[in-house]
């Protein structure tokens, strides 16, 4: 028997060999995003989502997205869609009113719940009015609340979408929003990291799924489709924007570069012996990219080369707005390197800080204060440099506020009706699209499950969302979702 071809079956088809064990355990830093970079384009062609060279299933209107979302959950009645109605009868409780159906059993049997007589998540029927006024906006005309008074200047560049609703009263409707299920459900993979497979790269020195700011509940993205589909978490610091991406030591650039030769030139030498072993040729490659990677990321997020107005508009220049105004400057920084999918996280803690039980309009406010000027920036800052067209903007978060108030100055859980926003990328400005009834307790009008905002991302970035299926897990009809029509210009 051939010693060499013992070898080779052993280290291709049986316990891998010493070596491959090297390369298996160097790949799980930044190696192996590197390398789950490079292999993407071959596992997507194999799966017949896309073409090998990373082309969409049809003409794409937008190239890439940046997905805002606000953790604990946003009073929708105090944001987007204002109800008059709630200071009309507030105080009385919701059977007093002539809104009294809308607690009928069967317009409540959607939600499963979580943890039974939790805390949270429950009816509350004392009707709280607004705890904040509103103001027309643009040539649209579209109300906005004064909390959000930039984003309201860009409203004619906005689809208002007033009729989203989920199934899960606690905070794992998180994980919900970004992946369709409920948290008693296996963990898929999230919208990002379906756009992350089954589109190609549009730069080799940078990841294509790019997450900051605070995450709870579930911490991955590829779950079935493996950890290359994971987001990459990045940080705006550009000395350590990848924590684990720093060598233990310090490591000068050109000592780098001789322990990349020589790891190239032993593969070189093992080539003839096991020319079959095609990953063992891609994680050689990868450990060149990550080499681009730790170069290319904290080059993108130094802001030294940004004018002082740049800065001014993501309100740079206030402690309130500067920690969320840097990490959306960087997103529309990757975004022109070619970054398909950056995840902006906003609200700390376990359930988010926009989870207001209590002191609502105190902490609504504040919340609001940190994201409505480097939001409206973004946009502004997009639509100058021409990038709007092509880049979509999500604004989401993962249920609305109960009409009625939590004790006395605060709102619960509310999974029945909200709203969410998405401007550029293709989509109409101006618009809203759907409805909640009189107090803003269920979608009555084009109601929207979550999994309808994905499918009109994919359809914008030209991707048939029943396409994204692998073999092996079969996907149910509502995690593909309904592309919204009526938003798409």
């Amino acid at each position: 028997m051939n010693p060499s071809r013992s070898k080779l079956s052993q280290s291709t088809c049986g316990t891998a060999s010493p070596r491959r064990q090297f390369f298996t355990q160097s790949a799980l830093g930044l190696g192996g995003i590197a390398l789950a970079s490079l292999l993407q384009q071959e596992r997507v062609a194999a799966a017949g989502l896309a073409s090998p060279d990373g082309q969409p299933h049809f003409p794409a209107k937008a190239k890439n997205v940046i997905w805002l979302f606000m953790r604990g959950g946003v009073s929708h009645m105090e944001s987007f869609d204002p109800k008059p109605a709630l200071n009309q009868f507030a105080g009385m409780s919701i059977p007093e009113t002539p809104f009294a159906e809308v607690q009928h059993s069967e317009k409540l049997k959607r939600v499963r719940v979580v943890v039974v007589n939790d805390a949270n998540g429950q009816q509350r029927n004392k009707l709280y009015p607004l705890q904040v006024g509103y103001k027309k906006y643009g040539q649209s005309g579209i109300e906005v609340s004064d909390w959000f008074p930039h984003i309201g200047s860009r409203i004619d560049d906005i689809s208002v979408i007033r009729s989203m609703w989920t199934t899960d009263d606690n905070h794992g409707a998180q994980v919900q929003f970004h992946s369709g299920r409920h948290m008693l459900d296996p963990r898929v993979p999230t919208i990002g990291a379906w756009i992350n497979y089954g589109l190609g790269t549009l730069n080799d020195n940078l990841p294509q799924f790019i997450s900051m700011g605070p995450r709870f509940f579930d911490r991955r993205d590829g779950h079935y489709l493996g950890p290359a589909y994971d987001s990459v978490g990045l940080k705006v610091d550009p000395k350590n924007p990848l924590d684990y991406a720093r060598a233990e030591k310090e490591v000068s650039d050109r000592e780098q570069r001789l322990g990349f030769d020589l790891v190239s030139q032993l593969n070189r030498l093992n080539e003839s012996r096991f020319p079959h072993d095609a990953a063992l040729e891609a994680r050689t490659k990868s450990y060149e990219l990550a080499f681009r990677m730790q170069t290319a990321v904290p080059d993108v997020i130094k802001f030294d080369g940004e004018t002082a107005e740049t800065h001014k508009l993501y309100g740079l220049d206030q402690p309130e707005t500067r920690d969320f105004g840097q990490q959306l400057l960087a997103a529309r920084r990757f975004t022109e390197q070619g970054v398909r999918f950056i995840q902006i996280m906003h609200g700390d803690g376990a359930a988010g800080a926009w989870d207001q039980h209590s002191n609502l309009k105190n902490m609504h406010s504040k919340l609001a204060g940190q994201v409505d000027r480097p939001i409206a920036g973004l946009l502004t800052d997009l639509k100058q440099r021409g990038m709007l067209n092509e880049t979509l903007v999500v604004f989401a978060t993962e249920f609305g506020r109960t009409p009625g108030s939590q004790g006395s100055d605060g709102r619960d859980h509310h999974p029945y009706g909200f709203s969410v926003w998405m401007a550029g990328g293709g989509l109409k400005g101006g618009v809203v699209h759907g409805a909640t009834d009189e107090i803003g307790f269920h979608a009555v009008e084009q109601p929207h499950y979550v999994t309808d905002v994905h499918a009109t991302i994919l359809h914008q970035l030209g991707l048939n969302s029943h396409r994204m299926e692998v073999p092996g897990h079969k996907r149910l009809e509502q995690d593909f979702g309904t592309v919204i029509h009526d938003i798409i210009s």
